[in-house]
């Protein structure tokens, strides 16, 4: 019995010893063989040459301050005045604020201004509005000029004209 047992098990194991897929495992043996890929040289580094600011160039350092030209004028020149009243507008950054409307009364032009926090707020030439100082100059029916007087880093104070166009 152990005879034919151990027959039985010989054979078992030589049926499972086959070559059936030798020749899959061939090709895929072979496949990638033919298949080196050719990477392209690394470019050439060239070194770091850093680029010096000063005299030679006549170019200032970008990296340190500067002090303005002040002979143009003296500081606090367009200063506004700190100790008026706020107005209700100026709690608001201008690009905040819209212009809804426009009224004419009494020979008097009116422009009707939307704050953020939904409120309307007539104003007319000689209100102010935004947090820069920013007074009215000019009330039209399709916008408004305003000249807002703003500090530089230096301290010195410039003006500028900004406008708030009526929306439809």
């Amino acid at each position: 019995m152990r005879l034919i047992y151990l027959m039985l098990t010989s054979a078992l194991l030589a049926g499972c010893g086959g070559e059936e897929f030798q020749d899959l495992r061939d090709f895929v043996k072979n496949s990638g063989a033919d298949m080196r890929g050719k990477i392209p040289p690394p470019p050439e580094v060239k070194p770091y040459e850093p680029f010096v600011y000063g005299n030679e160039a006549n170019l200032p350092d970008p990296f340190k301050p500067r002090k303005p030209d002040r002979s143009a004028g003296r500081p606090g020149l367009n200063q506004p005045d700190m100790d008026r009243p706020k107005e209700a507008l100026e709690e608001f950054p201008l690009e905040n604020l819209r212009m809804v409307g426009y009224i004419y009364q009494n020979k008097v032009g009116y422009a009707v201004i939307r704050a953020p926090d939904g409120k309307l707020h007539r104003v007319r030439a000689g209100n102010y509005v935004g947090m820069n100082f920013g007074l009215i100059k000019e009330v039209s029916d399709t916008e408004l000029l305003i000249q807002e007087t703003v500090q530089d880093s230096a301290g010195d104070w410039s003006e500028r004209v900004s406008t708030l166009q009526l929306i439809e």
